[in-house]
């Protein structure tokens, strides 16, 4: 739309900035050119315009660059240091932050190591579960802090999403799947049709907020060990004024995508955790799905612009894998409860975590942890311990009672379950069998059996848990009548990959394959 070539021109040479660093990288994108310089980074709006962004003009870049700074000092105050203009000085020099007029605008922030972005890190397999429940605290905290805007998002919001990636997919049938477009963009339309009640109460309900907008891996940074978000839309509010699972599911699906369905079942798990916003699960599908359609979209338009050749191929693939995705993840699976019972040091929660992913729709099945649920009852955290009030009898009950009412409202939301407790009694392993038959879902009880002495060993090694069971709580579960057993017992002893297939193979009534070799020299579960 106009000449940026002498501002860009200013911005690669190392003599325009302070301190004359050394060398100047620069990273372009569709819409901005960041370039690298010093401890700074300087990010100008690209002189564009396209149907769903204007930085046509100097005053539009100039107001886009001030909602930026705005809105992400929301989750990134030390990052972004605020807006400085590239100025025509009196000798006809451009400058950075100079005192003459100004011809263009930039956003400031402080660099940051590139190798901590989060996409970085999971090429090395650096998103650890605990990073990953770190990073879903941070995101419910913003979600929790950020505004509403009833105006914004619900059934017509979702309308609009779903239309735009149908008329972009449909446009791309050289390129993309024909019979696979025409799956996702019918699956996605009924999707909207039958869930627009609940997207209208979700959004009258306040869960419609001034959101980030583009949460995914790349737009993630860990700064001293914090997961710290950046690079939130400000240009369009129809991208960052939507649901707060909307928001989310961009994240979900930037993991699922790179096959990593263990954090993004953590991380998933640990939002609800946070939110206990079970009303979004039945909206996660038509989500995810978007999210991924969206991905096909974008990358298909990074092609066009492609002018290597084998740089666009790259691109076109990249769109028929993301609307392969999307194809996955729009359409709902059925839901069913798991429930995994043992006792102390028997490998439950090491198990849940491993099936929870497996399970009913991506990013999979709702942990509900007894430990953690008993903590949530006290209001201290998971890993704080509790003394002898905390199991007593009749606190023992309203656990398991609360198990059963939370595990109902997840399968009620059309979400999977997988129930992490002792189930010492057989009143508790059939009232959780009884939920499973009201919802009228599949229900599969484990029972895990360890030899005492592995156990024993596992407790004592035990760090930084939920559960406070010692060797002493263990030695009085076996003296303990747990009375008929009638679950499927599994031999819990053995590496987790064998464990996790012979669990699968009960819940799906089927035979369990024998583990590589490899797996075999896995440590047991913890």
């Amino acid at each position: 739309m106009s000449d940026q070539s002498e501002v860009l021109a200013l911005l690669a040479d190392p003599a325009s900035y302070e301190g004359r660093p050394s060398t100047v990288d620069r990273i372009d994108t569709h819409s901005a050119s960041v370039f690298l310089a010093g401890p700074h980074a300087y990010k100008l709006k690209r002189a564009v315009r396209y149907t769903f962004l204007d930085f046509s003009t100097p005053e539009r870049r100039r107001q886009s660059c001030e909602a930026e700074v705005r809105l992400n000092r929301r989750t990134a105050p030390d990052l972004y240091i605020g807006v400085t203009p590239v100025t025509r000085e009196a000798d006809g020099r451009l400058a950075i932050g100079g005192s003459g007029t100004p011809v263009d605008w930039l956003v400031l922030m402080r660099r940051f190591p590139q190798d901590q972005l989060l996409d970085r890190l999971a090429l090395s397999g650096g998103i650890s579960p605990e990073l990953a429940r770190r990073l879903a605290d941070r995101i419910a905290d913003f979600h929790a802090a950020a505004a509403p805007m009833p105006h914004r998002g619900g059934r017509a919001g979702m309308r609009d999403v779903v239309e735009d990636n149908s008329r972009a997919l449909a446009a791309a049938a050289a390129v993309l799947d024909a019979s696979t477009i025409e799956a996702v963009n019918t699956a996605c339309a009924e999707a909207v049709a039958r869930l627009g009640p609940a997207l209208e109460a979700r959004r009258a309900g306040g869960f419609v907020r001034q959101c980030h907008g583009d949460l995914h891996l790349r737009n993630i940074v860990l700064i001293d060990q914090v997961p710290t978000l950046f690079d939130a839309v400000e240009f369009n509010d129809t991208f960052a004024c939507i649901d707060v699972w909307y928001d989310l599911a961009f994240l979900l699906m930037d993991l699922l995508g790179r096959s990593l369905a263990s954090q993004a079942n953590v991380v998933f798990n640990q939002y609800l955790l946070r939110t206990s916003d079970v009303g979004g699960l039945p909206l996660l599908p038509l989500f995810l799905g978007c999210r991924a359609a969206i991905r096909s979209k974008t990358s298909l338009a990074s092609a066009s612009l492609e002018t290597d050749a084998a740089r666009r191929l790259e691109y076109e693939a990249r769109a028929r894998d993301y609307l392969a995705l999307a194809a996955r993840l729009v359409v709902p699976a059925s839901p069913r409860v798991v429930a995994i019972g043992g006792l102390s040091g028997s490998g439950k929660s090491t198990l849940a975590a491993h099936l929870a992913p497996l399970l009913g729709s991506p990013p999979g099945g709702v942990v509900l942890r007894s430990d953690v649920l008993r903590k949530a009852l006290f209001h201290v955290a998971p890993e704080e311990h509790l003394g002898p009030e905390g199991y007593e009898p009749a606190v023992t009950r309203e656990v398991y009672r609360a198990l059963a009412t939370r595990a109902g409202d997840v399968l009620g939301a059309g979400g999977s379950v997988v129930v992490d407790a002792t189930f010492l009694s057989p009143e508790w392993r059939e009232e959780v069998a009884r939920v499973a038959a009201r919802a009228g879902v599949p229900f599969t009880g484990l029972w895990l059996d360890v030899p005492p002495a592995l156990m024993a060993d596992r407790l004592s090694r035990r760090t930084r848990d939920a559960s406070d069971a010692t060797i002493d709580v263990l030695e009085r579960q076996l003296k303990g009548d747990l009375g008929p057993i009638d679950w499927q017992r599994v031999d819990a002893s053995a590496p987790i990959e064998l464990l996790g297939a012979r669990a699968l193979a009960a819940v799906h009534g089927s035979a369990a394959p024998e583990p590589s070799p490899d797996s075999r020299r896995c440590p047991p579960p913890g």
